[in-house]
């Protein structure tokens, strides 16, 4: 474990200047060294881009954590055809609320970052897909978009470079299946968002049957930075395999939930030692790593380095870092039932494991979770979720069978409970994570 003091932990990068007054306009991004690192890549050829971003190590951070710069090098070149880059902001999944204010507060770090990554891969033409309903982001990205049209930084001649590229910002429509590249990728072109079948990857044949980087907000926000100031002070935070710095989504029963923006290989301890830990009189009971679609966690995973390797090794994914914690007033089984109910809504239907699978395990969750179930229906749960996992057309599969996986491994004699007894033993009152209707509280004060 580190042993610096808890404030010294945190890394603000990103989240710099926030709370700055108007820090989304282009002169608050100016006055924090704004489009620095794209004078100094702009002066690069594409090639030494491409290396300089894979020699610092930097990671995707939209769940995966496929090294960035490699992606990029995957692009074929002189193949006489447009290139694109499209940056995935169709932030989804239950409790991950990281790229949404990343936007709202500084999104010309993302328009820098795009620029640079364009002139890598050299394309003339980025998009970004943003979720529709964040409304209040959308106008915000407009304007700086506009911003840094009017600046030079967009269009033609870029800051006298001779670069030219077009970015367009599109408006999804709501489907939780969008945020899987392939499929946003055809909800882009006008078709109904559903997954490709692989080979063809994206890099061969992606946005318009023509070679396209998939990126995530995060990941290509934080490359102005690496440029700026080199990729050995990257490496200098987070662990070697997974360096950098990154944004933890904390909430749920913590005292201060929000964005703790650190380096990777931080534990769960650390951050609730700078949040206030969690709510007084109650102690942690499980917790999530990355995300609902990630194998939960319980209080023995306190001091697991939240890194890809570390969070890999102890029977989980990193995801997107949303750490959503729960406390012991907490039903696994109503928590499990809510998120299963999620993949079940948005499983886009095409392949039969997932559209038929999820809808199972939903019948079955709500059961036990009525007192109507059998003890056999734990061994069916298991069995079903996994037909799902690894057998589904993409990841929302998996991201499903999950929680079941995880809860049953830590919690099965809470199941066994809620059968045994014919009803729940928790009062949903004394949570306060779950409404009525069903709807997070974690996503809602996200």
């Amino acid at each position: 474990m580190m042993t610096v003091s808890p404030e010294k932990l945190l890394t603000p990068v990103l989240s710099a200047f926030w709370d700055d007054e108007r820090s989304w306009t282009l002169d608050t991004y100016r006055r924090h060294e704004g489009y620095e690192g794209l004078r100094k890549a702009l002066a690069m050829p594409p090639d030494d881009v491409i290396a300089y971003v894979k020699d610092s190590g930097l990671r995707g951070r939209g769940g995966a954590g496929f090294p960035t710069g490699m992606k990029w090098q995957f692009i074929p070149q002189g193949d006489g055809k447009p290139h694109y880059l499209v940056v995935n902001a169709d932030e989804s999944e239950p409790g991950t609320c990281k790229d949404i204010p990343l936007l709202f507060a500084n999104p010309h770090a993302l328009i820098e970052g795009m620029v640079i990554a364009c002139h890598a891969i050299r394309s003339n033409h980025a998009f970004i897909y943003l979720r529709g309903e964040v409304v209040p982001v959308l106008r915000r990205l407009h304007e700086a978009v506009r911003e840094a049209y009017e600046a030079g930084y967009l269009g033609k001649n870029i800051q006298g470079s001779g670069f030219d590229l077009e970015l367009t910002v599109h408006a999804g429509a709501g489907a939780y299946i969008c945020g899987e590249e392939t499929a946003l990728l055809d909800s882009l072109e006008g078709r109904r968002g559903q997954p490709r079948l692989r080979p063809p990857f994206p890099a061969v044949e992606g946005l318009y049957a023509c070679p396209t980087v998939v990126n995530n907000v995060e990941s290509i926000a934080s490359v102005p930075a690496i440029m700026q100031r080199g990729k050995d002070w990257f490496k200098s935070m987070g662990s070697e395999k997974s360096p950098g710095f990154t944004l933890y989504s904390l909430s749920g029963h913590v005292v201060s939930p929000g964005q703790y923006e650190a380096p990777l290989g931080i534990t769960l301890r650390q951050l609730l030692d700078m949040s206030g830990g969690i709510r007084p009189g109650h102690r942690l009971k499980f917790w999530t790593p990355g995300g609902s679609s990630t194998p939960m966690f319980t209080d023995e995973h306190l001091d697991v380095p939240l890194d890809y390797e570390g969070v890999g090794a102890a029977g989980s994914m990193l995801g997107t870092k949303a750490l959503q914690c729960f406390d012991e007033t907490t039903c696994v089984v109503r928590a499990v039932t809510r998120w299963t109910e999620f993949y079940a809504h948005e499983s886009c239907g095409k392949c039969t494991p997932c559209r038929e699978g999820t809808y199972w395990l939903v019948q079955l969750l709500r059961d036990i979770e009525a007192g109507k179930g059998k003890l056999s229906d734990l061994d069916k749960l298991n069995d079903i979720a996994d037909n799902i996992n690894g057998k589904s057309f993409c990841a929302l599969g998996d991201g499903a069978a999950s929680p079941i996986f995880s809860s049953l491994k830590y919690f099965r004699g809470e199941y066994e409970e809620h059968i045994e007894r014919k009803g729940c033993p928790f009062d949903p009152a004394a949570s306060t994570v779950w409404a009525d209707t069903g709807t997070s509280h974690l996503e809602v004060n996200a």
